[in-house]
Order: C-alpha cells, then structure tokens, then sequence
C-alpha cells in the first residue's frame, strides 16, 4: 500500500512538472490512469474554485471546500490529523446551527465531529467510500465534554459505543433520551437527505421516538455506525454538477424491513467459498471530468 501510494503520487508530480515545464496543462490520460485515492489523499488544501459538490457521494470531488473550525461554542471537531474537516459551505453552515440547538433539545453541552471530507473532497486512502463530494459527516453519539479537549485528546478519545454485546440492541447503560432528541434534531433539518446509524439504533428510535415520528423515515440502518450518525445533505438547490440519491423509503422504518437486520444471516454470514477477488482502486478517470480541474487547481 505504502508503495502504490508513493508510486501514485510520484507519477502524480512527473505529470504536473511536465505539463508546467511547457507551460501546458497535464496530459489527460496520464493523470487518469492515477489511482484517486492516492491523488486525492495526498491534497494538503481545498482547490480555490467556486464551491461546487461534483458527482455522487461516493464517486466525485470538492471544489471550494471550506474548514470547519476545530473549535466552537458548541462543538469540537475530532481526529485532526486526519485532515477531513473539510465541506461544502452548505455542511459547514449544517454543522453550525446544528451543533447551536443541540443544548436547547437535550443535555448534550454540544457535539463532537468525526470525519467530513478531504480537502478536494474525492476518494480517501483508508475509511469510507462516501464523504467524497462534501455534503457528508459523522457526528459522534458521544456529547462534547464542558472543557475543551487537547490536540492529543482529540486523537486518543474513543466514541462511546452504543450497541449491545449481541448486536439485538442499544447498551441500556449508554443510550439516552438525548441520543433520542439529538438525532431527530438532525433528521428534522430540511436539508439533510439521511441519517445512516446502526440497526440496533434504528430500532431504539421506533422504541423510543414519541409524537411526531416523521422524521424517523430519514433515519436508515445500515453496517458499522456503533459510535456515530452518519449525516448526508441533499444536494445544493441548482448544482447541476451534484447527483442525488435515490429517495428514502417512504414510512418509519420500523416494521419487518428492520427485522433482516437482525436475522442470523446478516449477523452470522457464512463465508463464501471462494473469497471475491479485491476491488480494483478507483482511478481518476472513473470521476466526473470536472474533478481533474479540481486536482490541477494551484
């Protein structure tokens, strides 16, 4: 791995030197042959474009990305180094107003924000195949302490987990009514798209969700998310760039389409006998064309 990236990234600068050495801009079917991860990954700052969300949320790139900053009255963003505290201004300013009602629906003094997007958004080296094009997050089910944590702390705390043991249900001992009212909170926004939590979450909010339910259709199970809220924003009014998702099922959620999620043969799969063969890596040319003016971005 450490070598394909140094080789993705070595090829990377050949093509940009050549092209700046003529004055030129790089040969396209030299930087389409690059691995995205490996280009994306290795963006340090956002392109200086217009802002833009460009292709689907697990297939495209960021132009205009802006940093959501690390500290505010009521939240704190996570994992630093990671270097994925980057959106679209439409998740920056998602971020904000909610993190600001989060204290005024529950006992939470505010949030904790994990990972959004790179820089110029597109494939990362390691995690998630989304948070590509800027209008993704994860917010931690752990509330923000009253005290602002170190550098070193922000590396090092883990999220409190909130499933149980057996994967049937929520840790009595950890879920709340505030996880309740945090997470309608977000589903409530109007421009959030979904919500994608654990399973055994779900069915703890078709529990425990009181009076309006509606909101519960946005909130949709689905693998890993123990510790998180996975947020996705609708595409921006106009992009003409930005592919949206299919729309959510309509109804809660909550019947039998819940119960497979619990079934012994999505808790327990049998191995296949033949293990797939890996996933080739992503290449630049499988992203929309825009996203080279987004790589090539000074």
């Amino acid at each position: 791995m450490r070598r394909l990236r140094r080789a993705g990234l070595a090829a990377l600068a050949l093509v940009l030197a050549a092209g700046a050495a003529q004055g030129q801009t790089p040969e396209a079917g030299r930087l389409d042959t690059l691995p995205a991860k490996q280009v994306f990954g290795a963006a340090k700052a956002p392109a200086p474009l217009e802002a833009r969300a460009i292709g689907f949320y697990s297939k495209g790139c960021l132009a205009g990305a802006q940093a959501l900053p690390v500290n505010g009255a009521t939240w704190q963003a996570m994992r630093l180094s990671r270097n994925r505290n980057w959106g679209h201004p439409n998740l920056i300013a998602f971020l904000e107003r909610f993190a600001a009602a989060v204290p005024g629906v529950s006992q939470w003094p505010g949030i904790l924000v994990g990972d959004m997007s790179q820089p110029r958004g597109g494939p990362m080296l390691t995690g998630h195949a989304s948070h590509q094009i800027g209008l993704d997050a994860d917010i931690w089910l752990t509330p923000m302490p009253k005290r602002e944590f170190t550098r070193d702390e922000r590396e090092k705390v883990a999220a409190t987990m909130i499933v149980r043991k057996d994967r049937l249900d929520v840790d009595a001992a950890v879920w709340t009514q505030s996880h309740v009212a945090v997470i309608k909170a977000a589903a409530q926004d109007p421009e959030v798209e979904r919500v994608l939590v654990n399973a055994a979450i779900k069915k703890a909010l078709c529990r425990d969700a009181k009076g309006d339910r509606a909101w519960l259709q946005k909130v949709r199970p689905y693998w890993g998310h123990d510790y998180h809220m996975h947020v996705r924003l609708s595409c921006p009014e106009g992009a003409k760039d930005c592919r949206p998702q299919d729309p959510v099922t309509p109804g809660e959620g909550c019947g039998p389409e819940l119960d497979w999620w619990f079934s012994d043969a999505n808790l327990h799969p049998k191995p296949p006998a033949t293990p797939p063969k890996p996933k080739p890596p992503m290449l630049m040319k499988d992203l929309p064309d825009a996203c080279r003016q987004v790589v090539l971005a000074p």
